[in-house]
Parts: structure tokens; sequence; C-alpha cells
């Protein structure tokens, strides 16, 4: 791939993926090099003239009203990010933190901040050559932003803390730093407050977790479909119709999704006139579900898209004369992470109600009350075999543990520094817990995939439709048929690590 040049202003959530879990190389544009450059050199007038200003010639939070003036200002930035690295628990992951590392250059790219060009090419340079700080994901409250994660990454840019080696060991950050051949930064007045004031933390996890959600809500129009199938559903509720005249994005999309999963299918053909007018709620209103999922994900894209061409610390710096080095150092709190936290809790939410009816559909194929026909709990020799009776129990143990995930962070404050920072976001909670959500929600749906492929199984030599048999060999490539009784544990991994390579969703394309 070619280079990525960052500017702050036209950053893709793909883009962000592409560089954090393919490393695709990332650098400063050139327009942003000058904006950046005129922004510090508005900075450096502060402290030449010894002018008062937040977080460049006094301390910061509550203790913002103490003068800092010649070399205590660099004393300041090491010791601001040496107090603010105090996260704990276990690391993000490696692209988790190759995500915030590029959101934070993004944001820092559009010239507001303040800080020197050198700032954003090292965090460029330590991207490139693959250098990565080990950030402890606990210890933000989401405002001043996640102080704490993205102290932990201006501790490596200075070369102290800790940083993963390419082999993902851990190594003191002076050491990684000396193999990439990349200098240890000392930063200058207000720079470590622009590195560790902002919401890349929280944004970077609600990106990475967000790509992987969006292919979950194609699978599960692929299964819900295979489902809708396996139990002779109707396919008259996904009328387009009926969907125009509730016209919402999200549904209109699923409901055509279905109609394309059941097109040409036997099965739909040898029961069409069975008398059965509509199906339960897990089959028939999966365009209203699946759809409602489907625009909060389009909603929270809009959302984390814009927050990633922001900027976020404070104060921000805003030129009035490029040519004479004047501008506004102004406060404000555009570190909060207040939009992020809502929609990473919206994103729990919403995926909670995508595994909860991916669940019920998996009930409805195992109940022999309510699965047509097809043997209890999908068991060849029903009684000597329990068939998929447990498979659904994990499920539902799965779906209830995301019903406890999903009640929202950002309902909770709690006051820090001093009662200056006395309402704040838990956006960083919201964006952990939501992980949990989304692999919760994909081995539902893997469990939902093995048990429907069975069910088809069942129905031969009645086929499915031509992209319902693509979906049904994509499982069967990973998962055999189901002759007796065997461990699936193993089955559902395979099935997970399929649902998350798209192999499962290309049904609809």
């Amino acid at each position: 791939m070619n280079a990525l040049h960052i500017n702050g202003n036209d950053l893709t959530l793909e883009a962000v993926r592409e560089v954090a879990a393919e490393r695709r190389a990332a650098l400063l544009s050139p327009d942003a090099r000058q904006s950046v450059n005129q922004a510090r050199a508005v900075v450096d007038e502060i402290v030449a003239s010894n002018k008062v200003a937040y977080a460049i010639t006094t301390g910061v939070g509550k203790l913002s009203d103490v003068r800092i003036a010649g070399e205590q200002i660099r004393e300041l930035q090491v010791n601001l990010v040496r107090s603010h690295a105090v996260g704990v628990g276990e690391p993000l992951a490696i692209a988790e933190t190759r995500a915030m590392m590029l959101l934070r250059a993004n944001s820092l790219s559009k010239g507001h901040s303040g800080v020197r060009a050198i700032v954003v090419d090292t965090l460029c340079e330590m991207l490139n050559r693959g250098v990565t700080p080990v950030v402890p994901s606990q210890g933000s409250v989401g405002a001043s932003g996640d102080l704490a994660p993205l102290a932990h990454l201006a501790l490596a840019l200075i070369g102290e803390g800790e940083c993963f080696d390419e082999k993902g060991v851990r190594i003191p950050s002076a050491e990684a730093l000396k193999r990439a051949q990349i200098k240890p930064l000392v930063l200058e007045s207000k720079e470590s407050i622009s590195l560790i004031n902002g919401t890349q933390a929280m944004l970077a996890v609600g990106t990475l977790v967000l790509l992987a959600a969006e292919t979950l809500v194609d699978t599960a129009d692929v299964l819900g479909g295979l489902c809708c199938d396996a139990l002779k559903g109707t396919d008259a509720a996904f009328d387009e119709r009926i969907h125009k005249a509730r016209p919402h994005a999200g549904q209109m999309k699923t409901a055509a999704n279905l109609r394309r999963m059941l097109e040409g299918s036997q099965i739909r053909e040898s029961h069409r006139d069975c008398g059965r007018v509509q199906d339960a709620y897990s089959l028939r209103c999966i365009p209203q579900v699946h759809g409602a999922v489907r625009d909060t994900f389009a909603h929270c894209r809009g959302v984390f898209e814009t927050e990633a061409n922001s900027a976020v610390d404070n104060p921000l710096v805003f030129i009035t004369d490029a040519k004479n080095a004047e501008g506004d150092v102004i406060s404000g709190g555009n570190f909060h992470g207040e939009p992020l936290a809502f929609a990473l809790d919206f994103l729990a939410i919403a995926l909670s109600a995508l595994a909860g009816i991916s669940e019920r559909r998996i009930e409805r194929l195992v109940n022999p009350a309510l699965s047509e026909g097809l043997p209890p709990f999908l068991a060849p020799g029903a009684g000597l075999n329990s068939g998929f009776m447990m498979p659904q129990v994990t499920a539902a143990a799965l779906v209830s543990e995301n019903k406890v995930l999903a009640h929202p962070a950002s309902v909770d404050s709690i006051t820090t520094s001093g009662n200056k920072e006395d309402y704040v976001s838990m956006g960083m909670t919201a964006a952990t817990k939501l992980k949990r959500v989304v692999d919760n929600t994909r081995n539902v749906l893997a469990i939902e995939a093995m048990a429907v492929a069975q069910a088809l199984d069942f129905l031969a030599p009645l086929k499915t439709s031509k992209r319902g048999q693509a979906a049904h060999a994509a499982i069967r490539s990973v998962c055999a048929t189901m002759e007796k009784d065997r461990v699936m544990y193993a089955d559902f991994a395979r099935l997970a690590a399929l649902i998350a390579s798209g192999k499962v969703a290309e049904a609809l394309r």
C-alpha cells in the first residue's frame, strides 16, 4: 500500500485499520506540516514573552494557577508524562495501540495543538518501524480524555516505559527506539499536554471494534436467511413494499439481503402453499432488528469519523496572523469523551440485540416444539445423542452476559482532580467492555452457523438458494456435519474466525 499522508482532516476508519493491523506507513502531509509549524510559532512566542497561557506557562488541572517559566518548562513536560502514566491492567492489543498512535498523530496534524512537527514525525516513525508502546487498558475516566493511556504512549516517545518488539515481547522503550534508530524526544512547552490530552484510546478501540462489528451484522443477515429457510418460514415479511412503508435505511438493507438469501430456494418452494400466514418475531422481524443495528452502526461510524479528524486537546491554538506568529490560545473541553462514550454504549446495546435474536433462532432450530419437523436438538438419533442441546445453553449464557455488559458506562461519572474535573464520560470503560460484547456476539453467531448448517443437512435433497448454498459451503469448509455427538468447542472457534474473516458474509456479494 502507498503511504498514508495525514493532515487531520480526512482520515477514514478503514485507513486506521490499514495502519494499525496491516502496517501501512504513515507520514505527515506537507500542507499539514505548515499548519503545525505556524501553530508552534505562536506557542514559542508566548514562552519567549512569558505570557500567561494554560499548560504552556502554567501547571495543569487544579494546578493551573501555578506559573512555570524558564528551564522549568522542559521539566514540567517530563513530570506530566511520568505522573500521568498510571495505567493498570492488561495492555491494549498491539493493533489498538497502533490505532491510538495514528489517531493522536492525525489530531496533532490539524495545527491547533502547538506541537513541533517532529512530534508527529516521531509518532509516524514509531508506527512505520514497528515500535509499539505498552499501554495498560485501565485508568482512564474519559476526561480530560484518556490521560493515563496516552501518557504511556508519550512515555515511550521520550524513551521511558516499555514497548513491544516485533515478536510481541516487552522491552524497555529506550532499547526499542535504539533498535529502530529513532531518537527519543525532548519535549518542549505544551507538547506533553498535547500528547496526553485527548480521546484517542477509546476511539482506537471503538474504531477497530466497529469495523469488526460491521462484518457481524452482514453475517447475521446471511444466517437469519438460512434459519428462515431451514424453519420453513415465509419470505412475505421481507416484501419490499412493507419496508418502503417504513423506510429506515438499515431495515431496507437487511430486507433486501433476506430476499436475496431466499431467492430460488427449493426449500421455500416446497411449502409455499402450506397456509401459515406469519412467523415468530425472531424470523419475521429480522429486518427491523438487524436493520436497527445497522442504523446504530452508521450513526456511530459518523461519530468516530468526526472524532478521528478533530483537535481534542486543551488549550487549542488558533492563528490570527501567521506572518507575525500571532494567535489565540483558548481553553475548552474538546478532550471530553461524552460523544464517543454514548456511541460506544450504543454499539454494545445494538450488538446485544443482534446476539439476542440470533439465540432465539437457535432455540427454534433445536426445540422440537418449534422446529417444524427437524430432529430434536438437531441430533441424529436423539436420546442417544444430545446434539445441539448444550450449544443453545452456551448461546444463552453469552446473551445474558451481554445484557450485563450493555449497561451504559456513560451514565456514570466520578469527580477527579480536586473537583476541577467534576463530570467525566467513562468512555474508555465503554470501549473495553464493548470488546467483550463483540466477542460474545461473534460466538453466538458461530453457534447459529453450525446449527443452521446441520438443519439444512437434514432437509436434503431439498436445497436452499444459491447464496445459501455458498454460505453453507463456507461453514462446512471448517465444520463437518454432526453424524453423532462430538466435542464442539473447536468447531465454534473455527467458525468464529471464519465469521471474523468475512467469509460467511460473502454470500451476500
